[in-house]
């Protein structure tokens, strides 16, 4: 079964298209889809892909097809061909999804558009500040992201459950403008069972510089029945796609740069500007400029971080 209704005609901010993949999550759908419409954010698309569900999704996401621009409940060939069919019926002119467990912060979406309005250079983002909620929708806490950067996505940084790393990028805290999932080949790659949101980072870090920013966007649910259970598996995939992109890129790791930041040699201060020189990464991040004052703005702080 599908339904379609016209997007609103764009207005102040621009138009937002979310994509939510689902199967069998009844459970926790609903608080998912309640995170992205309590927003009320005027110029937002968004699009629910289930797989067929049966057991009792399809009713849920029925309770609010009158604000969907589009859902479907039909058989799927899994998780990512659902976010490429959802991205394939979209139009707005800044992308992201999230999955039917995970959830996002109240302020999120008005964020992102004054950010993306503000700041044009910058088409490609996420969060410093992972958030993760429990089962019953707590939030659990947050983690801290050193930065971002090309280099340090080609050392291997973000490959989660590492023992020396600066994070992960968090998916369903990313967003990105549509010029950038168009250069990347607008589509994950399906081949990918568990990874295709890594792969999908390494092809846009072809192209763009990521930026981080000062601020909570999303949160991931842990439960008990979540594909990213499968640690071997996805870090086989994560492997795969960060040695296709090395491969593009021609690049070889330099290992002198860190070898002395997991001796934490930067913690020195008299060393501090020597690794501040030569050592350890240059990264974006998105700050308030003078948050105290009504005419506060977003500005772009280039930062060093370094490898742990």
């Amino acid at each position: 079964m599908e339904f379609l209704r016209e997007s609103k005609v764009p207005k102040k901010y621009p138009k937002l298209s979310i994509v939510t993949p689902s199967f069998n999550q009844a459970e926790f759908i609903e608080a998912t889809i309640q995170s992205v419409l309590s927003q009320e954010y005027e110029n937002l698309e968004y699009i629910i892909i289930d797989g067929g569900s049966t057991d009792g999704s399809q009713a849920i996401i029925e309770k609010y097809e009158k604000r969907l621009a589009f859902w479907c409940s039909e058989p799927d060939a899994g998780q990512y061909d659902a976010i490429n069919k959802g991205f394939s019926k979209s139009t707005g002119e800044i992308m992201a999804w999230i999955n039917s467990d995970d959830m996002y912060f109240p302020w999120t979406f008005r964020t992102i558009a004054s950010v993306m309005s503000e700041l044009p250079a910058v088409n490609w983002l996420t969060t410093l500040m992972p958030g993760a909620w429990d089962s019953a929708g707590f939030c659990s806490g947050f983690s801290n992201i050193a930065g971002y950067s090309k280099d340090s996505f080609l050392h291997g940084c973000y490959v989660p459950f590492r023992m020396h790393g600066v994070g992960f990028i968090q998916q369903e805290s990313t967003f990105w403008r549509r010029s950038v999932w168009d250069k990347a080949g607008s589509a994950l790659d399906t081949n990918y069972q568990l990874a295709a949101d890594f792969d999908l980072w390494s092809k846009f870090f072809l192209h763009e510089n990521l930026y981080g920013l000062c601020s909570p966007l999303a949160g991931f649910r842990c439960q008990e029945n979540q594909r990213s259970r499968q640690v071997e598996l996805y870090l086989k995939e994560v492997e795969v796609s960060l040695q296709n992109m090395r491969e593009s890129c021609n690049w070889r790791s330099p290992s002198w740069k860190t070898r002395p930041s997991r001796l934490k040699l930067q913690r020195i201060p008299k060393l501090h500007n020597v690794f501040d020189s030569f050592l350890g990464f240059r990264g974006q991040k998105i700050v308030r400029d003078h948050p105290k004052s009504r005419q506060s703005s977003w500005k772009i702080v280039e930062h060093n971080f370094y490898y742990s």
